[in-house]
């Protein structure tokens, strides 16, 4: 079983997703980015490597927030999510096709990568708002 985390970046009220690159398996659905836990890596390190690779921005990883575990014909996968903010640079997709800061309310708006779905349900239930 792979090990693959996700972030979900948080902005004030409002989360990253980003867009699955057009030859992507998945092309078009929407997900927290992240990746693949390399040998050795922490799930926090590997989301810091990641998202540095992916979106060209340094992040700091908060606190772990879900996991969910994917089956597809292909493989399974053991998804962790964790909290994380930018703390520097600007949000530059390199293997998406596009990036949306959105609120939880807009979450529903969007169709997402399957592994993603238990978590974008747990947010949209827990969080109608992030400003309190």
């Amino acid at each position: 079983m792979k090990k693959v985390v996700a972030a979900i970046i948080k902005d004030k009220s409002r989360l990253l997703i980003a867009k699955r690159h057009s030859k992507d398996p998945l092309a078009g659905k929407w997900e927290f980015p992240g990746g693949k836990i390399e040998p050795g890596e922490t799930p926090e390190e590997c989301l810091v490597r990641e998202i540095r690779e992916e979106l060209r921005v340094e992040v700091e990883i908060g606190s772990f927030y879900d996991d969910n575990v994917y089956g597809s014909k292909d493989q399974t996968i053991h998804l962790l999510f964790y909290w994380a903010k930018v703390i520097n640079g600007e949000v530059t997709p390199i293997v998406h096709d596009d990036v949306k800061w959105i609120t939880i309310k807009e979450l529903a708006s969007f169709d997402y990568a399957p592994a993603d779905m238990p978590i974008v349900k747990r947010l949209e239930r827990e969080y109608t708002s992030f400003e309190h």
